[in-house]
């Protein structure tokens, strides 16, 4: 039996990155092998992948999540939108000191208004919110939302962030944190690759405000994910097929690139389509698509840090992460990264 114990890690506070590298490409980059970890710079990892690979990213774009306000009654709030359902409707997290009540009109920004339906979600720690007025949550959190970063970055989002916490390939919004892995890559490093016929292909999965939910239970075997929706384009398949096809490799960019083709493949076959997904990834499982991944370091006890012990071995990622910490690579969001080999 797994528990949250095999996943913890003492972490220096001072490693955990506040800011993003003054380049993208300038972040340092852990190559973990089975017998062999290499301290190299993010840019080479052009060195890295082999003509005929394929590189898969998310392209899901980041919305300005985060609104500030007050309910009727004068309390300050915090709500951080989980998902947008429609331009009417959207769940979310609300930091109150009292939970508001079905019915309860609240005021976000000094700007617009949205009624609580109720509570929503498998544990009810989200509400379902609904917009008063005419408008368009998409446009007005865009207009008075604040960019989402995680938890363990401490300032407010400046303007810094709203470049940097946002891939250069971003499209499609919806998302309440950035797929981070891909933010080391900029546009003349994409380029190189196509120019040495790496192959660059992608899906959307919009990756939630669950995604910073802590494990609570001892036994991860009962630990249930929260739902994502995801996004898989036919052209992509066609890719991945055609890239195996020809003896390469599929190098999943994070693990919400990972996520959503290992989901999309459950069934044995790689299929394209919009779907949600609450694929849990942990040690013992079985891999269908991906051969390599590229991700950034994990919080203690965190599913991710589960998923990448799944992906390259248990012992090799306590074996890099003591390694990194020696080193002093930098965590999480805006840290360095590691290539992952598929054990």
């Amino acid at each position: 039996m797994l528990t949250l114990d095999d996943f913890d890690f003492d972490l220096p506070a001072e490693l955990i990155a506040q800011h993003p590298s003054s380049q993208r490409t300038d972040s340092r980059l852990l190559h973990v092998e089975a017998n062999a970890l290499h301290d190299l710079r993010f840019g080479d990892l052009l060195q890295c992948i082999l003509p005929g690979d394929l590189l898969v990213f998310n392209d899901a774009r980041v919305i300005k999540a985060r609104l500030y306000g007050r309910k009727a009654s004068g309390g300050h709030i915090e709500v951080m939108i989980e998902r947008i359902i429609d331009p009417h409707h959207a769940i979310a997290q609300i930091r109150a000191s009292k939970a508001p009540r079905p019915g309860s009109v609240i005021e976000l920004e000094n700007a617009f208004t949205m009624t609580v339906l109720g509570r929503a979600g498998r544990h009810g720690e989200f509400f379902e919110l609904r917009l008063t007025e005419q408008g368009d949550l998409y446009a007005l959190t865009e207009r008075h939302g604040h960019l989402p970063l995680p938890p363990y970055i401490t300032h407010t989002a400046a303007a810094e962030d709203e470049t940097r916490y946002q891939t250069v390939y971003a499209r499609h919004a919806g998302a309440v944190a950035a797929p981070t892995a891909g933010l080391h890559f900029d546009t003349a490093l994409l380029a190189a690759f196509e120019r040495k016929n790496v192959a660059l292909a992608y899906l959307t999965l919009y990756v939630g405000a669950g995604t910073f939910q802590p494990v609570r239970v001892h036994n991860i075997a009962e630990h249930r994910m929260h739902s994502e929706r995801f996004e898989l384009p036919q052209a992509t398949v066609d890719a991945i097929a055609h890239t195996q096809a020809n003896g390469g490799r599929i190098v999943a960019v994070g693990t919400t690139s990972l996520r959503a083709l290992e989901a999309a493949a459950q069934s044995g076959t790689l299929r394209a389509g919009a779907a949600e997904t609450d694929i849990f990834i942990t040690p013992g499982y079985r891999f269908r698509v991906v051969d390599r991944l590229i991700t950034n370091f994990h919080l203690p006890k965190s599913t991710l840090l589960m998923l990448v012990s799944a992906f390259a071995g248990q012992d090799v990622i306590r074996t890099a992460y003591a390694h990194a910490i020696a080193k002093r690579y930098r965590f999480f969001s805006y840290g360095d990264a590691m290539l992952l080999e598929r054990q």
